[in-house]
């Protein structure tokens, strides 16, 4: 689990010289910055396996070994994306204290947006508060925007009670169990999304290969293409016959991390190669 959410450090060296003193040296695993508006311009598929990550992260954090801890300076420049999955590079501003406090009034939280006043407990501490901070934290920087936007419909009314419940004090101990767990359901009904049956008739072409023919669509895993992922057959007939420039696509032997398979949708097939491991549909015109 810490593998998962944590940068991975493979070596260190410490320093001591008259030129660099008292120096450390760290070797970790390379990682991409994360940008936001890049996110917004990827598949909702990878955007779904982020928030995952970040799903894993608060968990741990809620129930460390060391008990509820809150990072201070949660925001998306603390995050890097290893291999798809977000991972948090710097600790510095982690705590492991909870706010004392005397009364309620001691336990305000207040970030930009919204308020919130939190119980103080018999102990003299503010309840749960590192857990809640990491929580809301979560849903103004990233669940608000990476979750909702160009969802599949099917999906759309769980992501929003998951982002809602995030967002909102009273169910923020219900938002950890729709969030903790939110895997199963939304990968279920993602990965096995129910099609029209489609009227429009396909020429079948087995071990062949379009290599040319391509055209732009969003969102796209081919920046120069139209690559999208599909649970069937059925799913990319669907989803050509709504694009009225595409004339035919591509089954690959390529699958998502959800296992759902890539399609290269194309707007012609003029000249089709043979490849082994890949499959041709072509659109039959009257």
């Amino acid at each position: 689990c810490l593998v998962v959410i944590f940068f991975q450090l493979y070596g260190y060296c410490y320093q001591d010289s008259n030129d660099i003193p008292d120096t450390l040296t760290t070797i970790t695993e390379l990682g991409s910055p994360l940008e936001m508006i890049q996110l917004l311009q990827t598949s909702w598929e990878d955007r779904f396996r982020i928030c995952l990550s970040l799903v894993r992260l608060l968990h741990y954090l809620a129930h460390s070994p060391l008990g509820s801890v809150t990072l201070l300076d949660f925001r998306p420049r603390q995050f890097v994306i290893v291999d798809g999955e977000l991972k948090v590079t710097d600790l510095d501003d982690a705590s492991i204290e909870e706010s004392s406090c005397t009364s309620n009034s001691d336990c305000f939280m207040e970030f930009p947006a919204r308020n919130f006043t939190l119980p103080c407990s018999v102990e003299g501490r503010c309840q749960n508060m590192n857990e809640k901070r990491n929580l809301y934290n979560a849903y103004r920087f990233f669940f608000t925007y990476l979750l909702p936007h160009s969802a599949p419909s099917s999906l759309r009314p769980l992501l929003d009670k998951i982002v809602n419940a995030t967002g909102n004090r009273n169910k923020h101990d219900n938002a950890k169990y729709i969030l903790f767990y939110p895997s199963p359901s939304v990968n279920s009904e993602f990965t096995q999304k129910c099609v029209k049956s489609a009227n429009t008739k396909y020429r079948r072409v087995p071990e062949a290969f379009i290599p040319d023919e391509n055209y732009r669509c969003w969102p796209s895993y081919h920046h120069k293409g139209c690559l999208l992922s599909v649970f069937d057959v059925n799913e990319a007939i669907e989803i050509c016959d709504s694009y009225s420039q595409c004339k035919a696509f591509v089954l690959t032997n390529q699958t998502t991390w959800t296992g759902r398979q890539l399609v290269f949708f194309k707007m012609a097939s003029n000249r089709i190669m043979p490849d082994p491991d890949k499959i041709t549909y072509v659109k039959v015109t009257d």
